[in-house]
């Protein structure tokens, strides 16, 4: 048990050093960004320094995935998403991801009419990309005002000033996919004659 223990401690520094690579950051950006210093994170990524729950729940924070992936814990239990729904200004929003931070998707059924009055255009950082799925939905973005029927996709910076409502007469359903800033969602489609 203890040769176990010991293996999945000493896979943590390559992992961590993967990751910080894979998403180009240095060792001195993750220092900003978690507090830990640069040779106490050089000495994790090259196996010298025994990684504490101290050390990566910043750093899980920071790469934005659950700390499970850091230790290479293995999934366990019910894969399912059981998120509870939100609701928000008359619109329900069914979470379909469990990972905190990074690409996000929802459900979103948008009655009739809401948001009621102005839909409030808002920014902040990140990209979002919309998918129809039945009703109508009234995308308001920068000077455009559109109007999305099913199967129709939108995908914009969400700098833009932006806004969503239900023109009617039914209720909207749509799939929102939301990422920080820089991670664009990348679509493959293949046409009907390949």
């Amino acid at each position: 048990m203890a040769n176990d223990e010991e293996a999945v401690l000493a896979a943590v520094g390559p992992r961590l050093r993967a990751l910080r690579k894979q998403r180009g950051t240095t060792l001195s950006q993750l220092a900003d960004a978690t507090g830990i210093s640069v040779s106490t994170l050089s000495r994790l990524e090259s196996g010298g320094r025994r990684p504490t729950l101290e050390l990566l729940l910043p750093l899980a924070r920071a790469h934005q995935v659950p700390l499970d992936e850091l230790v290479g814990a293995p999934q366990v239990g019910d894969p399912r998403v059981r998120a509870r729904p939100i609701v928000r200004h008359g619109m329900t929003f069914l979470p379909l991801t469990r990972r905190p931070g990074g690409l996000q998707a929802f459900k979103q059924i948008i009655p009739p009419g809401a948001p009621s009055g102005d839909p409030g255009l808002k920014t902040h950082e990140g990209y979002e990309w919309l998918y129809v799925l039945s009703g109508r939905l009234r995308l308001f973005l920068g000077d455009h005002d559109l109007t999305l029927t099913p199967g129709e996709v939108a995908e914009f910076d969400t700098r833009v000033p932006h806004g969503l409502q239900n023109p009617g007469p039914g209720t909207t359903e749509l799939i929102s996919l939301f990422g920080p800033q820089g991670e664009r969602l990348h679509v493959r489609a293949r046409s009907r004659h390949d």
